[in-house]
């Protein structure tokens, strides 16, 4: 492990610091920044993410995805927490801690805003960010792959009926234009370039080539995740200093969530017999979330200001450092797992 992969925690740490003391100093900046977006998904973010996404993308061997089909454990997992559990045990949670232990100090009207808000995150399962989360664990690239594709094609057919019947809106309306922007983002755009680049490695080394590349452009991954997580936080700086006790009673249940919900799939992978570089990604998809889709449609529903979009971007400021932290636990329990590729 390098000097980056060693002390990552501290970096982003210090990362999320720096993101709140400049976007407190400099909110002119960050506020120009934040409006480079195109249908709810930001420029800059997008940028910094394809950039992670890209050195994943050059391990996708397109000759082994006939065998994902002898290999259908992982996938099941994933499908099964992301669209049987996840949505509704969110929902149960937000009405455990919004309706009821958090009674006495959130507003009725607030609780309510809060739980559409959390239950917008659990029925939005990641499509961008899992990619960094898979590779940080070395993960199946192809596997992977195809478990946040037929994710995202589920997403098209159950996200809007399972919102509608969490929230009890009879007119929600997808934002297709920030669904169908992410996917081109963060699959098509990097897989069409990571296959380019990988013919050219191949041809000219092998997978040998192919291993050196990757390891050779991971600090710059490292990198972008952590530039990632200044302008994160940067965006909301002002937000997290001027209600520090909402965005904490908001995350709690957020927090119970991810690593809740990282327990169900892990274990039964490994109860499974599942190979570690495919438990892990399956595992890390379902505790993440589409974190743009979710604030799109929350502001769509209720409105910028309103309690369900800050819940959404509170989902956006809780996800890096609990998925770190997953990450780290996956890294230390490899062991458990069988590490053959069949």
């Amino acid at each position: 492990m390098g000097l980056f992969e060693r002390w990552l925690s501290l970096w982003v740490a210090l990362a999320m610091a720096a993101g709140i003391a400049l976007g407190t100093l400099a909110p002119g900046v960050f506020q120009g920044l934040a409006e480079l977006e195109i249908a709810s998904v930001n420029l800059p973010v997008a940028l910094l993410i394809w950039a992670m996404v890209y050195p994943m993308m050059v391990g996708v061997d397109f000759t082994a995805l006939s065998g994902i089909a002898t290999r259908p454990k992982g996938l099941v997992i994933t499908l099964t927490v992301n669209w049987l559990i996840k949505p509704f045990s969110m929902a149960a949670l937000g009405v455990l801690f919004f309706n009821h232990v958090f009674a006495g100090l959130i507003p009725p009207d607030d609780a309510q805003a809060y739980l559409a808000g959390v239950i917008l995150l659990g029925a939005a399962p990641c499509t961008a960010m899992v990619f960094v989360w898979s590779q940080l664990t070395r993960g199946d690239a192809t596997y992977t792959l195809v478990q946040v594709s037929v994710n995202d094609v589920i997403m098209v057919f159950a996200f809007a009926p399972i919102v509608a019947l969490l929230l009890g809106v009879t007119d929600l309306v997808v934002p297709w234009e920030t669904l169908l922007l992410s996917v081109l983002l963060y699959i098509v755009i990097p897989l069409a370039a990571g296959l380019l680049t990988r013919n050219r490695l191949v041809a000219r080394g092998g997978e040998a080539s192919v291993e050196a590349f990757r390891d050779k452009v991971k600090p710059a991954t490292v990198l972008g995740l952590l530039i990632t997580v200044i302008l994160l936080f940067g965006f909301q700086g002002r937000i997290i200093l001027d209600r520090p006790l909402v965005i904490a009673l908001i995350a709690v249940p957020l927090l119970l969530q991810s690593y809740g919900i990282f327990a169900i799939a892990y274990l039964v992978a490994r109860a499974w017999r599942v190979p570690f570089n495919v438990a892990a990604p399956c595992a890390l998809i379902g505790t993440s979330n589409f974190f743009e889709l979710a604030v799109a449609v929350a502001i769509s529903l209720f409105g910028l200001g309103s309690g369900a979009a800050l819940a959404t971007v509170v989902g956006v400021l809780v996800e890096v450092p609990v998925m770190l932290s997953l990450v780290a636990f996956a890294n230390r329990t490899r062991h458990w797992f069988p590490e053959d590729r069949a």
